[in-house]
């Protein structure tokens, strides 16, 4: 094994399925390259690397294309949410049986 390869993973979830790549690549490796040797795309349709927006354990990372990955880390593509949370807090709280005095 080459020692001057360093070990990154690449996830993407939807609700129904997920896939996680655990690879080995150059020190100086980017997010969005590890996200492409990941070919996280091709096993999902519609996936766009190059403008998805990633992250590395949780948190959001502003620039992937830049952001050079440590040994270790863990890249996350982010997927668009179906349902923005404060309009589901609201939705929620409309639908919530109310509690007063009658």
């Amino acid at each position: 094994m080459d020692e001057a390869l360093i070990g990154v993973e690449v996830v993407y979830a939807l609700p129904d399925r997920q896939r996680l790549v655990a690879l080995r690549v150059p020190p100086g490796t980017t997010m969005v390259e590890a996200a492409r040797l990941s070919a996280l795309d091709t096993v999902f349709e519609g996936l766009d690397l190059a403008s998805a927006p990633m992250g590395v354990f949780g948190k959001l990372e502003p620039e992937p294309a830049t952001r050079v990955l440590r040994d270790g880390e863990r890249v996350e593509i982010y997927r668009p949410l179906e349902v923005d949370p404060k309009a589901a807090r609201r939705a929620r709280a409309r639908r919530a049986p109310t509690t007063g005095d009658a």
